[in-house]
């Protein structure tokens, strides 16, 4: 599009013609249907999670202000909609009496071990299998979900 608009450049004014006009429209419609999309996904998604009847949901706090401000990671965070997943979480699980909890961002939920309670502190991003001292051995990420 901005292409179209400098070919089209008249001095200081740009001048629309009918397909750069046919062509913001249809740009409109792209990003719209996406966007629908986008939501959509978020409405099942929660819905499939509440028609589970867990006890309880946890989800992690998250600095998502800090995430945008990393070049390549912010249009992608931006798009996926984190406030808006936690805010459809809550209020569908109010509707079946279901506790949400928020894990505080600083909770060390893959340093701590799901056995014996004990926190490896020196546990590196790049480690990606969790061993602890009392023998627990195990994928991290499944040790937060734990935790």
């Amino acid at each position: 599009m901005s292409r179209r608009y400098e070919k089209n450049k008249k001095g200081e004014r740009y001048c629309k013609t009918r397909n750069i006009i046919k062509s913001e429209k249809k740009l409109f419609n792209l990003n719209h249907r996406l966007a629908d999309i986008r939501q959509n996904y978020l409405h099942q998604t929660t819905s499939s999670i509440i028609k589970r009847e867990p006890s309880f949901i946890c989800l992690e706090d998250l600095n998502v202000s800090g995430m945008m401000k990393n070049k390549h990671l912010s249009k992608a965070v931006q798009q996926q909609g984190f406030y808006e997943f936690r805010r459809q979480i809550k209020y569908k699980s109010e509707w079946k009496n279901i506790q949400v909890i928020i894990a505080d961002r600083f909770f060390p939920s893959s340093k701590l071990c799901s056995c014996c309670g004990n926190i490896k502190r020196n546990l590196k991003l790049s480690e990606r299998i969790y061993q602890c001292e009392c023998g627990n051995v195990m994928d991290r990420d499944y040790q937060a979900a734990l935790n």
